[in-house]
């Protein structure tokens, strides 16, 4: 009887100490470094794929633009980019987004000469 009631009360002892063990968490296991690694490569591919985004959605805008409307030839406008003409005669410019940015006849300025 004594005998059972050892190995009872060490099976008992011992499943206490695992279930106590099993909560601590070490913040340094291979698992969270690998985790935190690709975390840092997502971010990167993400910024990348929004850069080549933007510039892809601004090279064809600027291609649109320069089959579809006219060129201002004497002004650009106040970020130095080329100005455009719509069907509306409106004036615009491509941002480095792809986006037409409206502006006034007063907003623009002489083309540099080079």
């Amino acid at each position: 009887m004594k005998r059972i009631f050892k190995t009872a009360l060490f099976a008992a002892t011992l499943f206490v100490a695992s279930t106590s063990f099993a909560q601590t968490h070490k913040d340094s296991t291979l698992g969270h470094k690998i985790s935190k690694g690709a975390k840092k490569g997502w971010k990167a591919t993400e910024k990348t794929a929004s850069k080549v985004g933007n510039k892809t959605a601004e090279v064809a805008s600027k291609g649109a633009s320069a089959v579809a409307d006219k060129k201002f030839e004497g002004k650009v406008a106040p970020n130095g980019k080329t100005v455009y003409i719509d069907k509306n005669s409106a004036y615009y410019y491509i941002n480095s987004k792809g986006r037409h940015i409206y502006i006034k006849k007063t907003e623009l300025i002489e083309k540099p000469i080079k």
